[in-house]
């Protein structure tokens, strides 16, 4: 089906020697047997391969074969990782808020500011496939207008290094955002989430009430 197309291969690092000879004389020769068939098949394909690891160093040890690396080698593209391309972050993160939102037939969610601060904090060993996974996670459990820490399961260090790091003004800001929204919650269960009430005894408008319940995406 690839004949005249492009394959796409990810983690090429990962193959195995004896398929490294296979894909090598595909690549040499252009053609292919079928599993279990005798007759070749002549292709014509053009081959994008990926891989989280230096093949050169691979190459070195002995993992990978140097002339499948030179066959591969003819347009390389170094793609950093994304610790090291913060401003890709919040770009990725919305599209794929946009995405599993359609996804799972959701309203798509603003992101906080606190979520914010932890994506662009955290370290992404695992690069753009962690970030989507993180964010496929958090709008599996979001049924707010807003994604809040609560619905990420990041290190619980991304959050304490945003605080640690931070100048002594965002750290008061940040001390008083959480026990604002923990004093909010908890009017809320002492009054059966009446409202009106909620208002009364934490001595706001209903309106200020209305506003800070929607920022904190508290339900």
């Amino acid at each position: 089906m690839a004949n005249k197309g492009t394959i796409f291969l990810d983690e090429i690092g990962d193959m195995a020697m004896p398929l490294q000879s296979r894909l090598l004389r595909v690549l040499q020769e252009n053609e292919f047997e079928r599993v279990g068939g005798t007759k070749s098949i002549r292709t014509e394909l053009r081959v994008i391969a990926a891989s989280n690891k230096p093949l050169e160093k691979e190459v070195a040890e002995g993992r990978f074969r140097e002339d499948l690396f030179y066959r591969l080698d003819v347009f390389p593209i170094l793609i950093p990782p994304l610790r090291e391309r913060r401003e890709d972050i919040m770009p990725l993160s919305r599209h794929f808020t946009s995405i599993f939102s359609k996804e799972m037939n959701k309203r798509e969610p603003s992101i906080s500011q606190d979520v914010e601060k932890i994506l662009l904090n955290h370290e992404w060993k695992g690069n753009v496939r962690e970030l989507k996974n993180v964010i496929e996670r958090a709008i599996i459990l979001c049924d707010e207008e807003t994604l809040m820490p609560d619905h990420f399961n990041i290190n619980r260090m991304a959050h304490d290094r945003i605080v640690l790091d931070a100048p002594l003004h965002e750290v008061a800001e940040s001390a008083v955002r959480s026990a604002e929204k923990t004093r909010i919650e908890n009017a809320l269960k002492e009054t059966h989430g009446n409202k009106s009430r909620a208002a009364e005894i934490l001595k706001v408008s209903y309106k200020t009430l209305l506003n800070k319940i929607k920022e904190y995406g508290i339900s």
